[in-house]
């Protein structure tokens, strides 16, 4: 359940990686909890692979820097993983 106001993350990782990709459809994403830790695996078609990555890792980067972000509002640690 989410407070007002407050973001809900698995929300935000969706809308991120559905929003980066050419093929929405073909995008899963698996979460894992262990502890306060949140896990979210994101598969994506291989050809989006790099969009998701981005070059040197930018997009990547960014993408776990706001999940990291919103997951603290919910006193939740966050890493995100990509595979395609």
């Amino acid at each position: 359940m989410t407070v007002a106001g407050t973001p809900d993350t698995d929300a935000l990782v969706r809308y991120l990686a559905t929003s980066l990709v050419e093929h929405p459809d073909d995008v899963v994403i698996e979460r894992n909890d262990s502890g306060t830790t949140r896990n979210y695996q994101i598969t994506v078609n291989p050809d989006d692979t790099g969009k998701v990555i981005g070059r040197g890792g930018r997009v990547i980067k960014a993408i776990r820097v706001l999940v990291r972000a919103a997951a603290s509002a919910e006193n939740a640690d966050a890493t995100v993983d990509v595979t395609g």
